[in-house]
């Protein structure tokens, strides 16, 4: 859309709206920053004004994407309880997305700041891949390190039976605490 007319805030926003709606994959603060013309810190404010306007835009690892209503039409959702080291990480998440499972998210529940949610919309290994990469990149810490381990997964698939497959791969590799919330 760039182009000799610059657009203004309103229009920018109604802009980035209609791109994350229509977007396959996250788009990252600096693609949108280039396809619009400002900065990436303009990118930033304009989320943080479509967020307050209730437009469902969360931030992924990956980049920014449009939460459709949750559970999608179709989709099935459990919330699990997961507890490993850092190092199982890459196991968790694999032997999830191989049942055909997403991970949505990931939730701590802090003893000072309530429940902390980070969103991971991770659906293939090459999800997992790239996450794992841009966490070692940017040597960053998982948010289970906050409490010994022990996290919650919202998991999100087609069918019930490809949950329970991954619960059941996650109980035998002693990952899974529980299904139940």
């Amino acid at each position: 859309m760039k182009s000799d007319h610059k657009m203004t805030g309103e229009e920018r926003r109604v802009y980035i709206v209609e791109l994350l709606k229509n977007a396959t994959e996250p788009i990252t603060g600096q693609m949108l920053a280039e396809k619009t013309g400002v900065s990436r810190q303009v990118i930033v404010t304009d989320i943080a004004l479509l967020r307050t306007s209730d437009e469902p835009i969360i931030a992924t690892s990956r980049g920014y994407i449009y939460q459709i209503a949750s559970p999608r039409e179709g989709l099935y959702r459990k919330v699990i309880v997961c507890k490993h080291t850092p190092e199982q990480t890459r196991k968790e998440l694999e032997a999830i997305v191989d049942c055909g499972v997403t991970v949505v998210n990931v939730i701590v529940e802090h003893p000072f700041y309530g429940d902390l949610t980070g969103s991971l919309m991770l659906n293939s290994r090459y999800d997992v891949n790239r996450f794992m990469e841009a966490f070692t990149n940017q040597e960053a810490k998982l948010l289970s390190v906050l409490t010994g381990g022990v996290h919650l997964h919202t998991l999100e698939s087609d069918s019930m039976a490809k949950i329970a497959a991954a619960c059941d791969v996650l109980k035998r590799a002693n990952i899974l605490v529980t299904e139940n919330r």
